[in-house]
């Protein structure tokens, strides 16, 4: 499966545009994290919790948008696209998307 964040794969020809495939995943902040996070925020610097936390849920993501790619019986994912979102004041969205395609 090639994943690409641009319109085209160079060397290889589009044959046919299946659509839109996508996934995402809601994440939920947790206590323990907090008070981890909340130290930090007092005494500066990255707050590692929730590095990690984003970063397991793009890849949550990201799978979830393959998975859907491969029983459609693509080849390729073109143009992905990231977005977040918050769902609630402790909740947040992952969102990836692109293009599914087969290629010659």
């Amino acid at each position: 499966m090639i994943l690409a964040t641009t319109e085209s794969v160079p060397g290889r020809e589009i044959t046919e545009v299946i659509g839109v495939v996508r996934g995402n995943t809601i994440r939920a902040r947790n206590v323990g994290r907090d008070i981890v996070a909340g130290l930090r925020n007092i005494v500066g610097g990255e707050i590692t919790e929730y590095t990690k936390l984003m970063a397991e849920s793009r890849e949550q993501a990201l799978d979830r948008m393959i998975a859907r790619a491969e029983e459609a019986g693509t080849d390729a994912v073109l143009g992905i696209r990231f977005t977040t979102s918050m769902v609630m004041s402790q909740a947040s969205e992952i969102l990836v998307y692109g293009t599914a395609v087969r290629l010659k």
